[in-house]
């Protein structure tokens, strides 16, 4: 599997890292919960700009991401705008969506951007090809929110986000028994053994899938989601604690 170093981060190797969602809606809550990040034990931010009032304001936008990476000094930041359908806080046409994305790249406002492989083959390519000319890393990501498909489905789904291009692919799924969180984990450890060659993300929500969460270095999981504040999907735990249970994991 390859490594994908941003900054001084290595992911894809050693110990899942653990990203922590800024979930404010104004400059000021953003600003607050940014500066808490760097005592958490968090490895990188993710800038939820879904949940961000001044989200369509570029002007905003941009003042606001270069404070936030003031801040954050030397840690990655990713930013992601989830749409409603994938779970996200606010609906956005796919136009606005694409040239929101590509401000982003042409602006340099993220070291990751997060892109929805459902937003459609055109649109990930043109914002591929942007970030790859800006050198912005790529999470691609699919989100379930209303249940866990079958093993199957989990693994093609990541094996369509590698040969559509992204550098990390991701996703996110819902269990409504028990048995489902076995189905993630199960073909979390078969991408990993057999199909994966870049690091990729896997999750089952919600409190019976916390599981997930914490044995990304058993199944491969290279990244998992503390928090500070406000979860920004559920089953997230707190970062601090994250911290402690993943060293005991790799220990």
């Amino acid at each position: 599997m390859n490594v994908i170093k941003i900054k001084d981060l290595e992911l894809g190797t050693g110990r899942p890292k653990i990203c922590v969602p800024l979930t404010g809606n104004t400059k000021s809550a953003l600003i607050e919960q940014t500066a808490n990040v760097n005592a958490s034990g968090a490895d990188l931010a993710e800038w939820r700009i879904d949940m961000f009032d001044s989200v369509e304001d570029k002007d905003e936008l941009i003042k606001t991401a270069h404070i936030i990476r003031e801040i954050l000094g030397s840690m990655p930041l990713l930013i992601t705008f989830r749409t409603k359908e994938e779970g996200g806080a606010k609906e956005m046409d796919v136009t606005k969506y694409e040239q929101l994305l590509l401000e982003i790249c042409e602006n340099h406002l993220a070291d990751l951007i997060d892109i929805e492989m459902m937003r459609g083959d055109g649109l990930v390519d043109r914002i591929l090809k942007k970030a790859e000319e800006e050198g912005i890393h790529t999470i691609g990501s699919y989100h379930d929110f209303h249940k866990t498909p079958s093993k199957e489905e989990i693994i093609g789904k990541l094996c369509k986000m590698q040969d559509m291009g992204f550098d990390i692919t991701k996703i996110a799924v819902m269990p409504k028994k028990e048995r489902d969180v076995l189905t993630l984990l199960d073909a979390t450890l078969t991408m990993k053994e057999t199909y994966a060659d870049r690091p990729f993300i896997t999750m089952s929500m919600g409190k019976m899938g916390v599981i997930s969460r914490l044995a990304g270095e058993c199944f491969g999981s290279c990244l998992t989601f503390g928090t500070v504040g406000a979860a920004s999907a559920p089953g997230q735990i707190d970062a601090v604690e994250l911290d402690h249970i993943l060293d005991l994991f790799h220990e």
